[in-house]
């Protein structure tokens, strides 16, 4: 292999020193003697220390100790050559002491040792005085003033040196120096490369490996790559690597080519040589570990530019790959995963991948080591990405079990990466059936609860991609995902914010999991960052709408508007107006509330196909919401005529304790279009008007206690359930738009106590008869089939509540003091039958209180009267 530089100095020649041997006890006379003026004596003395100093670093600390170090430095500038060559020889040993160092850089003797190595001055001084630099150059601060005392051209006009200790320092110390950025800005200038190649044939295998790796780290730089270029030392270097017997070499002359792949020039160069194609052969029939894992690593590091990926495929590169993916190193694994992930930017790569290089990745990521479960995890994820022939591949191959398990790694970037993969599978709708079969909410969970940005990131999208059906939504919310879900929302990262934005959308599409995230503060959270420039987006924006069409209580009460799309259904209650922030009870606690004088809750529903529990079947009738009601008078009347109704009188007990009354909300009495006029109303009604609401007061269901452990169910609405039956039955099959809207209005303001001249408004009893409502069911919640005397709120409410019923589209908005209206939009019927473009339609608000049934345009000042008036 060729000749090994001398370890250790050899003493000096015998004419140089006297042999004077010192013991540690007598060091302190000889330290003493660095003062004599006589240049004899201090020859001597130098020579005893330097015996003394290589004998161990314990005597390098005597020394230090005995403050030998101060007066051997002024006598690095002494007159007598001896002397200042014997005090050089010392330094070059003492260096190696860190304290010595240390106080060197105090002592600011650089510029000192520095001018040692000026042409003129001997060889063994050259040698000392670069071991010194080499020794002092190993700390950044040593570096500094190094560089900063012009140590770099001296030592780069000694790589040229007869003397192979003083090239062997020299590199040393050269590499040391270009780890600094700059430091190789600097050498540039110096034209260091062909000293350095030179070294490349040197005897000595220290030096060529000192060589090597210096231009591993200057070649980073696209100036030393061209220098290098163009003194052909690529050449040299792909000779390196077909001489075996430089085997100990290849390695570092591997991360030389790595480098030089990175230009277009270079590549261009090797692949018209031939030497590219030597470098991938030698690659895959390498036995050395680390020099496959090497030429994986210049593969990657070249691929990352586009061209260099189309040469890289012409050459067949992914061969190469996939036989190092078998490697029995777990490094050469990791490396050539890296290089296929890099290469699959490449179209052609990834669609060769697509049969051989995925099957062989899916194994990698059930290897016990992490690192290699990683780096195949990130190969999986550029391959499937916009590819679902690649993702295919990979489920085929059994991928989506192991990348499960992937997601419970210590490791934040192999659960990245395996979320990903899991998202771009989760693409097509068979694989996401898969995916969910294989619990991967449960599996996300913790990733969702991970603090590194970028796992939140993935595991955030991963949830949009998979949570798009009913079951996949309710794994999340039962095992605890929505919780970490709606926290990311909170994140200062834009990626994080909006992808868990996307999630939250996702799983905004149904009305329990809506419910929830509303629960959880993701309406509040989602309403701040839209109010912020720069925090909002546009997947912030669509979640938060979405939450709010899922739940329409909720948006009712907080913007007082419902488009056409908006449809009720049953379950829907109208609380009032709520302020931005204020959360809204769900219906169950405010079922359970205790009696009060606030507004009366609605409440729209229709159902009527819940069986009571057997006990209950024989109960009185006179039980109330969270129990059973049994039906009035009037619904019994109702309900013989509809015998194709089937009405329900059971409930389930609840289980929770009552709530305490909220506040904020409007009294009854409070903002009324009538007068406070309490039970004073009733006086002017006719006798026998009197007596049937009386009637229909005494028929309404009562509360009671029972038993806590039934389940609970909202209260039902048998009247309501008629109104559907009947405009259903009697409204739905006009064909006329026009005309379905005003007989529904109609259909509506009879139900709730008829037409209300202007000028009878003020005596128009509503707000006593919801009061004995809320009294009679001992309940917050009036079901709004009940209310037989409505005001412009409740009949609005109705109206819309039956439209979407039948499909007729209307808006429903909330307006000040019990006003609320419906908005509607018709075509003009003048335009029938020509053709072209058709006009927008127009715009109609609804009458359901002063003359019911009739429309009038929304801007028109009758409309206005009844909005505002």
């Amino acid at each position: 292999m060729g000749k090994k530089i001398k370890k250790e100095v050899e003493p000096p020649p015998k004419d140089v020193f006297d042999p004077l041997t010192i013991e540690s006890k007598k060091a302190a006379t000889v330290v003493l003697m660095l003062n004599s003026p006589e240049e004899e004596i201090l020859a001597k003395a130098c020579e005893a220390i330097y015996k003394f100093a290589l004998k161990g670093e314990e005597n390098k600390a005597t020394l230090l100790e005995l403050g030998a170090v101060e007066p051997l430095t002024k006598l690095l500038t002494h007159e007598d050559k001896i002397v200042r060559r014997n005090a050089t020889m010392i330094f070059g040993i003492l260096a190696s002491n860190s304290d010595v160092k240390k106080l060197l850089r105090e002592l600011e003797v650089m510029n000192s040792v520095i001018a040692q190595l000026a042409p003129e001055e001997e060889v063994i001084i050259h040698e000392f005085a670069s071991l010194c630099l080499a020794n002092m150059s190993i700390e950044y601060s040593g570096k500094v003033q190094i560089f900063e005392h012009g140590g770099l051209e001296p030592l780069i006009r000694l790589l040229s040196s007869p003397d192979p200790d003083v090239k062997k320092n020299s590199i040393e110390c050269i590499y040391n120096l270009v780890q600094d950025f700059q430091c190789r800005t600097t050498l540039h200038e110096l034209n260091p490369i062909p000293p350095m190649l030179e070294l490349l044939k040197s005897e000595y295998p220290i030096i060529q490996q000192l060589a090597l790796k210096t231009l591993g780290v200057i070649t980073c730089d696209k100036e030393s790559r061209t220098m290098l270029k163009d003194n052909q030392g690529l050449d040299q270097l792909s000779k390196i690597l077909e001489t075996k017997e430089l085997n100990d070499l290849h390695v570092e002359a591997l991360a030389v080519i790595a480098n030089c792949l990175e230009d277009m020039d270079s590549m261009a160069l090797l692949q018209q040589t031939g030497g590219l194609k030597k470098l991938l052969s030698f690659a895959e029939n390498s036995t050395i570990p680390d020099i496959q894992k090497n030429a994986a690593k210049a593969i990657t590091k070249a691929a990352y530019d586009p061209e260099n990926r189309k040469v890289f495929h012409e050459q067949e590169v992914e061969k190469c790959l996939v036989t190092l993916l078998g490697s029995d190193s777990d490094g050469t694994k990791i490396a050539a995963s890296q290089a296929i992930s890099a290469m699959s930017e490449n179209s052609s790569s990834k669609d060769f991948f697509n049969t051989q290089g995925i099957p062989q990745i899916v194994q990698l990521l059930k290897s016990d080591n992490e690192e290699v479960r990683e780096a195949a995890a990130l190969a999986l994820a550029n391959l499937t990405t916009n590819s679902t022939a690649n993702a295919n591949a990979a489920a085929e191959a059994d991928a989506i079990d192991p990348l499960i398990n992937i997601l419970s790694s210590k490791r934040d970037g192999a659960i990245a990466n395996a979320a990903t993969v899991l998202t771009n599978m989760a693409i097509q709708e068979p694989l996401r059936t898969v995916i969910q079969n294989h619990e991967v909410m449960n599996a996300l969970l913790g990733p969702l609860h991970s603090t590194n940005t970028v796992v939140q990131s993935t595991a955030a999208l991963t949830v949009a991609a998979t949570a798009c059906d009913v079951e996949a939504r309710n794994q999340l919310r039962m095992c605890g995902g929505l919780e970490p879900l709606v926290e990311l929302l909170n994140s200062k990262n834009d990626e994080v914010r909006r992808h868990a934005s996307w999630a939250v959308m996702v799983c905004a599409s149904d009305e329990l999991t809506a419910v929830e995230l509303c629960r959880l503060g993701a309406l509040d959270i989602l309403e701040e960052i839209n109010l912020s420039v720069s925090r909002k987006n546009k997947f912030s924006e669509a979640a938060y709408n979405k939450l709010l069409n899922n739940n329409l209580s909720l948006k009712y009460s907080q913007t007082g508007y419902l488009s056409s799309s908006n449809i009720i259904s049953d379950g829907f209650y109208d609380y009032g107006r709520i302020n931005p922030g204020t959360k809204l009870l769900p219906l169950k606690e405010l079922c359970l509330q205790e009696l009060n004088d606030q507004r009366a809750i609605l409440l729209v529903n229709s159902k009527s196909d819940i069986s009571p529990p057997p006990s209950m079947e024989d109960k009185s009738s006179d039980v109330g919401y969270g129990r059973s009601i049994s039906s009035s008078s009037s619904l019994r009347r109702a309900s013989k005529e509809k015998s194709t109704l089937r009405f329900s009188a059971g409930f389930g007990s609840p289980t929770e304790e009552k709530s305490e009354p909220t506040s904020g909300r409007n009294t009854v009495l409070s903002r009324g279009t009538t007068k406070e006029k309490g039970s004073r109303k009733g006086k002017g009604k006719k006798e026998e008007e009197k007596v049937k609401e009386e009637e229909e007061v005494m028929a309404m269901p009562k509360m009671t206690e029972s038993s806590p452990d039934k389940e609970w169910y909202p209260p039902l609405d048998p009247e309501f359930c008629v109104y559907v039956f009947e405009v259903t039955k009697s409204i739905l099959p006009i064909v006329n738009i026009k005309d379905q809207i005003e007989t529904l209005a109609k259909y509506v303001a009879d139900k709730m106590g008829g037409r209300i001249p202007k000028e009878k408004l003020s005596d128009f009893s509503w707000e006593l008869h919801i009061s004995e409502l809320k009294f009679q069911l001992k309940s917050n919640v009036v079901p709004i089939g009940y209310i037989k005397k409505g005001i412009f709120y409740h009949r609005a409410l109705l109206f819309k509540a039956l439209a979407d019923k039948i499909g007729v589209g209307c808006c429903l908005v909330r307006g000040e003091y019990s006003r609320a209206w419906n908005e509607v939009k018709l075509l003009n019927e003048g335009r029938k039958g020509v053709t072209g473009s058709l006009p927008p339609p127009e715009e109609f608000i609804v009458d359901l209180m002063f003359h019911p049934g009739a429309l009038l345009k929304l801007r028109s000042k009758e409309a206005d009267l009844y909005r505002f008036l």
